[in-house]
């Protein structure tokens, strides 16, 4: 028998166009708001890239990569805006 997980309600204050777009993206998952935040969460806070992957990130920021410009990493339309995608 597993021990159950516990938890703690938390109230966070967020902009209303941020839970809407969190809230349609929990939607196309079938998933409630609360799940959908959490699992992000527990993403960001538990799962850190290993060294390979550090190494190609400081690979791809610095230019190296076969004799580019860097990759501006900011955000995914940045990325591949840099990238000349």
């Amino acid at each position: 028998m597993e021990a159950a997980i516990q938890k703690k309600a938390t109230m966070f204050r967020l902009s209303t166009d941020l839970i809407d777009r969190l809230k349609e993206m929990a939607k196309r998952e079938h998933r409630s708001l609360n799940n959908f935040v959490e699992c992000i969460l527990l993403d960001v806070a538990y799962n850190e890239p290993n060294d390979i992957t550090k190494a190609a990130i400081d690979e791809a920021r610095s230019g190296k990569l076969r004799g580019t410009t860097p990759v501006d990493t900011s955000s995914i339309e940045a990325m591949f805006k840099s990238a000349g995608l």
